[in-house]
């Protein structure tokens, strides 16, 4: 089974660059291999799933995963595929990324595995001590500054200008690997393809300093096929921790993805079998509309991070503005009630108003954009045309009061079907 994970890699389109020999060493032993994440939040996003889900295979075909979390070159910051150097965290907000991290890595690796547990590391702990003297005489003269400078990372920012802070990321990334070479035998550094000049500091250190043998492979960076960044929304990243990014949200982001690239991502995010993705891919193309692959994509990722009950709960919340009753609304969370309606457009309106209760009529009139006029609202009102709640209006003279109030603090207005307006008391 050990021979299985570049292969895999290779069917499901991951692979991006591989050092000679690396496959060989990985078809004849078990190998300890790491990819570094960065703490730059207390959260990982979807944009380094792929990464989590390549240590995850690399574990299932026998391998020994270690998750390196960069407490220390975190306090550095990687200038690999930045156009700009980025503001520094202070220790304290650093130390809580770097737990929020390690929380979400136990979740995903097995650290009780009888042959090959996960194991997870934090560069700081053997970089603290470590002075600037001793750092620059024992590691400094083993790359010369032209090897250096040849990285991407570094021939892309010469013209913008780039700081030594920055420009040392590479050493400090070099020796982690060196030094997990050196102390418990990895042989292997993995990472996205913008990684590729650090992972290879990392092996050309250990040749130069100590003659041995250290492996490189890269994975594909995701791109979507409208050429927008993958892993973003409208708000900002897709977070994997639930408080920053609702369950709801989550699927809701899978379940959109264009059909140029489901097939692409069930290969990248699933475990899905080739033969169970193959069979998907048929299924999907002779009717796109069941849109088979989004819905089998989103549903074994949302497993995969959050669980079943999320999961379900996520599905049941995709159908309350279609299908919902306003029981059904008052049962969402506030941030979740915020992303169901994320794009609606949002009226403000001051609890005194409500408390005296104001006529539907004024309410859409001189507080929303529904009707220019009042008497428009009022044709809207007798036309059937307006539903407060998903409740139809039937009176111009229904008088709107907190008791309409969903989670003591909305108000949902439809007109028609499909347009909803959303009031949020003040």
């Amino acid at each position: 089974m050990l021979h299985t994970f570049v292969e895999e890699l290779r069917w499901r389109g991951a692979m991006h660059d591989i050092m000679p020999g690396t496959e060989e060493l990985l078809s004849k032993e078990s190998v300890s291999g790491y990819i570094g994440f960065d703490p730059t939040a207390d959260s990982l996003h979807v944009g380094s799933l792929l990464q989590i889900i390549t240590l995850m295979r690399f574990q299932k075909a026998g391998h020994k995963p270690i998750a390196l979390v960069g407490g220390a070159t975190g306090m550095v910051g990687d200038p690999s595929g930045k156009s700009s150097e980025r503001n520094l965290l202070d220790e304290d907000a650093l130390n809580k990324n770097v737990e929020g991290i390690k929380k979400q890595l136990q979740q995903y690796l097995n650290f009780n595995s009888s042959s090959n547990s996960a194991q997870l590391v934090n560069n700081y702990d053997w970089m603290k001590d470590y002075s600037f003297i001793n750092f620059i005489r024992d590691i400094g003269k083993f790359l010369t500054v032209n090897y250096m400078m040849a990285k991407d990372s570094v021939k892309n920012r010469l013209e913008t200008g780039m700081s030594f802070t920055e420009f040392s990321y590479q050493l400090l990334q070099g020796y982690d690997f060196y030094y997990l070479n050196q102390h418990i035998n990895c042989k292997l550094q993995m990472g996205g393809s913008d990684q590729w000049g650090n992972i290879t500091s990392g092996t050309e250190l250990i040749r130069r300093k100590n003659g041995g043998d250290a492996f490189a492979l890269t994975t594909q960076l995701i791109k979507k096929s409208d050429g927008s960044k993958f892993g973003k929304s409208v708000s900002g990243n897709i977070w994997l921790d639930k408080t920053k990014t609702s369950p709801y949200k989550f699927y809701q982001f899978w379940i959109n993805t264009p059909d140029e690239d489901a097939e692409n991502f069930i290969k990248l995010f699933t475990f899905l079998s080739k033969q169970e993705i193959e069979t998907l891919i048929a299924e999907h193309n002779l009717d796109k509309g069941k849109r088979i692959l989004q819905k089998t994509l989103c549903k074994e990722v949302t497993l995969m991070v959050h669980g079943e009950a999320d999961y379900n709960l996520a599905i049941e919340t995709s159908q309350v503005l279609f299908n919902g009753t306003i029981q059904d609304l008052a049962k969402l969370d506030n941030t979740t009630f915020l992303d169901v309606f994320e794009g609606v457009p949002q009226f403000s309106i001051s609890s005194n108003v409500l408390q005296l209760g104001i006529n539907i009529i004024d309410l859409l009139a001189e507080h929303t954009i529904i009707a220019p006029s009042k008497s428009e609202a009022r044709k809207l009102i007798t036309g059937g045309g307006i539903s407060i709640n998903k409740q139809k209006m039937q009176s111009h003279e229904t008088q709107v009061s907190q008791n309409n109030l969903i989670n003591q603090k909305y108000i949902l207005l439809q007109k028609g079907k499909k347009n909803y307006f959303l009031i949020v008391v003040n």
